[in-house]
């Protein structure tokens, strides 16, 4: 089994640029994973942003819905980073989609893979109850998928102020 490292944390905790440099760290060329689905300006934006900080010499795979297939397609292609699990998990809810087949395939495919695998995920339970039943029930999901995934990681680490604290 490879290793498999999720990297968990708030909103602009430092958590991508965290998981890249440990991917960065690994030997082969680095495969980004990345599961948004622009709708609008501003979430281009942070798209542009976040490939230009990355820089050049990453292989670039866009997957906002097929995780599963795009990690055993790349598998052995070199270190993956999945950014992120929070938009991969919105994406399959807007669609409409039971999520957790979908998270229960992916934990399945993780236990699978050969070459390492990172994951950045947005720790989202440690505010406020939101006010409507649709955050809230987002909120949850993310609770359950994130807790699946730290369960069969190798390492699991929260990021805030930039800084990486060992969960796991």
């Amino acid at each position: 089994m490879g290793r498999i490292v999720l990297v968990t944390g708030g909103a602009r905790s430092g958590k991508s640029s965290h998981a890249e440099a440990r991917v960065r760290a690994m030997p082969g060329v680095p495969v980004y994973i990345a599961t948004s689905d622009p709708q609008d300006d501003e979430m281009r934006d942070r798209v542009a942003r976040h490939r230009a900080v990355r820089g050049p010499g990453w292989t670039l795979i866009e997957e906002p819905l097929d995780l599963v297939g795009a990690l055993d397609r790349s598998d052995g292609a070199g270190p993956r980073l999945v950014d992120c699990l929070t938009l991969w998990l919105s994406n399959h809810m807007f669609a409409g989609q039971d999520w957790e087949p979908e998270a229960e395939a992916l934990t399945a495919a993780l236990l699978r893979q050969q070459a390492p695998v990172v994951l950045v995920s947005n720790e989202v339970g440690m505010g406020i109850v939101p006010e409507n039943a649709l955050a809230r029930a987002f909120r949850d999901a993310q609770g359950w998928v994130n807790q699946r995934v730290a369960a069969v990681a190798d390492e699991v680490e929260f990021v805030v102020s930039g800084l990486p604290l060992r969960v796991k």
